[in-house]
């Protein structure tokens, strides 16, 4: 599970972050207020060691077995990652995540919920939207958003706010807006939107969180 050479990584970390910074100012906003998060699918422990020592604490992964290889290895290290759960997530990995992630973002329904506020009580989460409501794609649809907000508040989650894929295609940019309002129209404010292809757009809309992989660690193998 490689991809460039850690010499590589470092440089991108800082690359990526003069980009977040550049858009932060484009939008009039101070960019200390914007989490960047290495997204590790398919990266080494190594390479996620040295974005560790270039000051990048946010990690996401978005498969299970592979933040339960890597947390271990990691957790003796000088720098403590805070992980993030950005995948599709089923109830019966809740149980061995839950000592290792910071902030479960891809929580998409009740029972999800339940099992997440059973084994981390008062976990922080976000809710996963579906904007564009593609049959193949995790998340709930708009209209239900802020009927999750509540139920997993009532779970005695945190829910701090909403993330969202937009579609391949096409321009992001109004579906990154529409995920803002929604966030204001429930009540939330972390918004997690924003990968490699389109993070600086999403900032521009009012992006708190960015998830960026091939960004920093390059292609991943097919």
């Amino acid at each position: 599970m490689t991809h460039l050479p850690v010499a590589d990584v470092a440089a991108n970390v800082a690359a990526v972050q003069d980009r977040i910074a550049e858009a932060a100012r484009r939008a009039g906003r101070d960019p200390a207020s914007i989490t960047l998060v290495a997204a590790a699918k398919t990266t080494s422990s190594e390479q996620v060691r040295v974005v560790l020592e270039a000051g990048l604490v946010d990690i996401g992964e978005n498969r299970a077995q592979e933040l339960l290889a890597k947390a271990p290895a990691l957790a003796d290290g000088p720098v403590s990652p805070r992980w993030h759960f950005i995948g599709r997530l089923q109830r019966n990995k809740v149980k061995a995540l839950a000592p290792w992630v910071t902030l479960w973002q891809s929580v998409d329904r009740e029972p999800l919920g339940a099992e997440i506020a059973r084994h981390a009580p008062g976990a922080h989460v976000l809710v996963e939207v579906n904007l564009d409501g593609e049959p193949t794609k995790a998340g709930c649809v708009p209209n239900d958003t802020a009927r999750l907000v509540d139920g997993l508040a009532g779970q005695g989650l945190v829910v701090e706010g909403l993330m969202a894929v937009p579609p391949a295609a096409g321009d992001p940019r109004p579906w990154f807006a529409s995920l803002a309002e929604l966030a204001g129209r429930v009540g939330v404010t972390e918004l997690s939107m924003g990968m490699t292809q389109d993070f600086e757009v999403a900032i521009e809309e009012g992006a708190t969180i960015v998830r960026v992989g091939r960004a920093l660690f390059g292609p991943r193998p097919e």
